[in-house]
């Protein structure tokens, strides 16, 4: 008896399946590990020796503690003027742009299509009469609609490093408005200590240029020899180059303070000299992580990091298959009276398989591309967290050192007013002539021109402190959470 080999029934739809993925899991590119990537530096701590008046961050608007409302109105027209915070704002929008693009492949994209063409088809071509020879018009309108399911985060991946990155745009706004107030703040107290140091220079030329004229006085009264009188002279052309320096840095700060504050030649005409004066400074007992929500450089830093682990994550995404259902709906037909009937539609739906067979040299670039760029991203975030800790623990240490220099000179100073009145008091009983009045003068305005100099470099110190630890910023962002 013949007997007939059955042969198994296997679905077509089925097969279909097993075959794509089959080929899915072929088509995936292998992955080159990764062998000891760089890891980012923690917040060092600050020398416990540094110690200042009181313990603290700086507030928002530092600047207003100083009580000067010529620096507050400064400041006030740097941050709404200034060229160059228009540098940093065209970075957010760039990076908004870019993250919008990003954003729009996460959805559903959707085009309509509306054409009509006239067309005379051959008399002895493929298709014969009535077609052949004869003139058609065609008519379609359609809608279209695409759709990638993201399987494996490619694209999520970078929406997130664009979000990164305009995360860092907005990190170096603040930096560059935190820059700014610090550099229009040290110029403002540069120009006012010119002004006072200035205006004790006039006293201390005339008080030399006195002492030149009882020289001269003595000496032709036999009193005193040439050489005393050559060395008041040397003395009084040192006071008026002083005098030529101090001029100079007064100009030099007033052209410093137009640029940065946008302004034009006159708009600094009303600035008056103002009395140095000094803010209660202070520095954090403790750094930590809270300088890095503190500094919008190491946020900018950061974000820029963590935009990095995120193009690593779609660079890994690329070695996976894609997968994209493509469809439309419409409206196809030669005569245009017919297209609106319900037999002239159309509808198509194709979902496509994309396989990285032989793209894997490619990827691999990519790849390396990215982890590249991560590794100089970390080197950059170290670099600057490390920066960041010397700024501050330098500029508490200068601010330290010239609280004492402050302290001695105010002794010095003390000691040189108490010789003064006392050569005052011998002039006035006859016990001492005017040059040795004008001898103690001179040394006064001296010491005189020593304090407002410490002055001067404290207001510097406190605003460079102060920029150290980020000028009042305060960063609220969530954290990114991309993957290594």
């Amino acid at each position: 008896m013949n007997m007939k080999r059955m042969e198994p029934q296997v679905n077509k739809t089925t097969l279909l399946f097993a075959t794509a993925l089959g080929l899915a899991l072929a088509g995936c590119a292998h992955i080159t590990p990764e062998q000891h990537p760089p890891v980012r530096r923690d917040i060092a701590e600050l020398p416990a020796d540094i110690k200042l008046a009181r313990e603290g961050w700086p507030d928002a608007q530092w600047w207003t503690a100083y009580r000067d409302p010529q620096l507050d109105a400064l400041i006030k027209q740097a941050l709404a003027s200034a060229p160059t915070l228009d540098v940093a704002a065209a970075h957010i929008g760039s990076a908004r742009s870019a993250l919008s693009r990003s954003a729009a492949d996460l959805g559903i994209d959707v085009d309509g299509y509306a054409g009509a063409n006239r067309q005379r088809y051959s008399g002895t071509g493929l298709f014969p009469a009535p077609i052949g020879g004869a003139w058609f018009t065609a008519e379609t309108l359609r809608l279209e609609a695409r759709y990638n399911f993201d399987w494996w985060g490619k694209n999520r991946a970078q929406v997130a490093a664009a979000v990164g990155e305009l995360n860092a745009g907005r990190a170096e706004y603040a930096e560059a408005e935190r820059a700014l107030a610090a550099a229009v703040a040290q110029s403002y107290f540069r120009l006012q200590g010119a002004w006072a140091r200035l205006a004790n220079n006039e006293q201390l030329t005339a008080a030399q240029a006195a002492l030149v004229q009882d020289k001269a006085k003595r000496i032709a009264g036999g009193l005193a020899n040439s050489d005393e009188q050559r060395a008041a002279e040397a003395e009084l052309s040192q006071i008026r180059k002083q005098h030529a320096q101090l001029t100079a840095d007064i100009g030099r700060e007033r052209e410093a303070l137009r640029a940065l504050t946008g302004a034009d030649s006159g708009a600094l005409a009303g600035l008056t000299a103002r009395p140095l004066g000094s803010a209660a400074h202070a520095r954090p007992s403790r750094l930590g992580m809270e300088l890095l929500a503190r500094r919008p450089d190491l946020q900018a830093a950061r974000w820029k990091l963590e935009a990095s682990l995120s193009r690593i994550d779609a660079a890994k995404a690329a070695f996976y298959p894609d997968v994209n259902l493509t469809g439309s709906i419409g409206l196809d037909t030669v005569k245009l009276e017919n297209l609106l009937q319900a037999a002239s539609r159309t509808l198509y739906v194709g979902p496509t398989l994309t396989l990285p067979l032989f793209d894997s040299r490619r990827l691999d670039a990519q790849l390396d591309g990215a982890r590249t760029g991560r590794n100089e991203r970390i080197a950059e975030y170290n670099q600057a967290v490390v920066d960041a800790v010397r700024e501050v623990a330098q500029d508490g240490v200068q601010l330290q050192g010239i609280e004492r220099q402050i302290t001695e000179q105010a002794a010095a100073t003390g000691t040189t007013r108490a010789q003064l009145a006392s050569a005052q008091a011998r002039l006035a009983h006859g016990l001492a002539d005017r040059a040795a009045t004008l001898t103690a003068q001179l040394a006064l305005l001296k010491q005189q021109d020593a304090d407002l100099y410490l002055q001067q470099v404290q207001l510097l110190a406190e605003v460079a402190l102060t920029n150290a630890l980020g000028g009042g910023y305060r960063e609220e962002a969530p954290t990114a959470t991309a993957s290594k």
